[in-house]
């Protein structure tokens, strides 16, 4: 069974975003880029899956710039065979990202497909689901544990009352939670191996998508700088500042 892995490149997570002078967007210049941590966790699964001998191949597809290919290339080092680079100048909105893999998962068939639930820029938590309604195939979001038996998929997720655990059937469609796993780190020789690895490069045209805008971005500004805290000596005096400062009680 083959599992393909859409991963996305975005602006490390340690790393202080800063707003352009003229807030027309978010600055990336010299800012240093990362796998999406959410995506990072879908490679681990799809990776312990081959391990486990439920899989046999694992695919990792990315859709942006040339720089793309470096997450690709990470993913590789994490475990994943080869790539697939939808090479475009714009970075795509979920919708039309959901179509081009939609294309993908019809030119590879894979058996499932994992995505991270939301990617760390945009924060949008849609791709996964539009993904499914497109392809037509079940979905098992905000996985905390994957395990296939018996030929069906079994999606382990976290609502508001608990847990829940769906049966699918193949093919299917995950996107992952924090919880699912812990990524791996990759290891200089599995860099090197990953330099090696297939990594193939398309376009939207290719692939027979056309990609147009539904939204626009009108303006980003910075959250406003939060006031500084106090010190309150006791209890009494903290219940006494909340009732006639911060009116919460």
């Amino acid at each position: 069974m083959k599992v393909l892995v859409a991963v996305k490149r975005v602006i490390d997570y340690n790393v202080k975003v800063r707003v352009k002078a003229d807030n027309t967007d978010v600055d990336l210049a010299n800012v240093k880029m990362a796998l999406n941590p959410f995506c990072e966790i879908a490679v681990e699964e799809a990776v312990r899956l081959k391990e486990a001998g439920a899989a046999t191949e694992v695919v990792v597809v990315s859709i942006g710039p040339k720089a793309c290919q470096e997450q690709i290339r990470t993913a590789l080092a994490l475990g994943a065979d080869r790539g697939i680079h939808i090479e475009t100048d714009t970075s795509p909105e979920s919708l039309s990202v959901a179509k081009l893999l939609a294309k993908v998962v019809e030119q590879e068939q894979p058996g499932i497909v994992i995505l991270g639930k939301q990617s760390i820029d945009s924060d949008n938590n849609q791709t996964g689901q539009m993904l499914a309604a497109l392809t037509g195939m079940p979905q098992g979001t905000f996985a905390s544990k994957v395990s296939v038996i018996d030929g069906s998929l079994n999606v382990t997720r976290e609502v508001d009352g608990g847990l829940q655990t769906l049966a699918l059937k193949l093919p299917a469609v995950i996107t992952t939670d924090l919880r699912l796993n812990e990524p791996r780190y990759a290891k200089l020789p599995d860099i090197m191996k990953a330099k090696k690895k297939p990594l193939e490069v398309k376009t939207p045209a290719d692939l027979g998508v056309e990609l147009r805008e539904h939204t626009r971005l009108l303006k980003v500004e910075a959250p406003a700088t939060r006031q500084a805290g106090i010190k309150v000596a006791s209890v009494d005096e903290l219940v006494e500042k909340l009732k006639n400062e911060a009116k919460v009680i």
